[in-house]
């Protein structure tokens, strides 16, 4: 199993919900995604990011497949980039 992880600083909290939405909305329609699951921050310190992205995938090859996906470049990142301050990743096998 392949995780990648995304954290997400806004750069308006007012579009946190819309952000996480346009996030949930590759759920059954990147084939290679198997499992995706948003968080929004609730501790609110200096150091937090407004939202978290755990996706999962069989292999590091669909992570990439799904990276360059028409639902993922766009209708995701194409209106989601706009909205970001700054993004951190983590990605690991298990």
């Amino acid at each position: 199993m392949f995780t990648h992880i995304i954290f997400f600083k806004l750069k308006n909290k007012n579009q946190t919900i819309e952000a996480r939405n346009l996030l949930l909305s590759m759920e059954g329609k990147i084939s290679e995604l198997k499992e995706i699951e948003v968080g929004i921050d609730v501790v609110h310190s200096e150091r937090s990011y407004d939202l978290a992205l755990i996706t999962r995938f069989e292999t590091f090859e669909d992570m990439n497949t799904y990276a360059v996906h028409e639902y993922h470049v766009n209708e995701v990142i194409k209106y989601l980039k706009p909205m970001l301050e700054s993004s951190k990743s983590v990605d690991y096998e298990s």
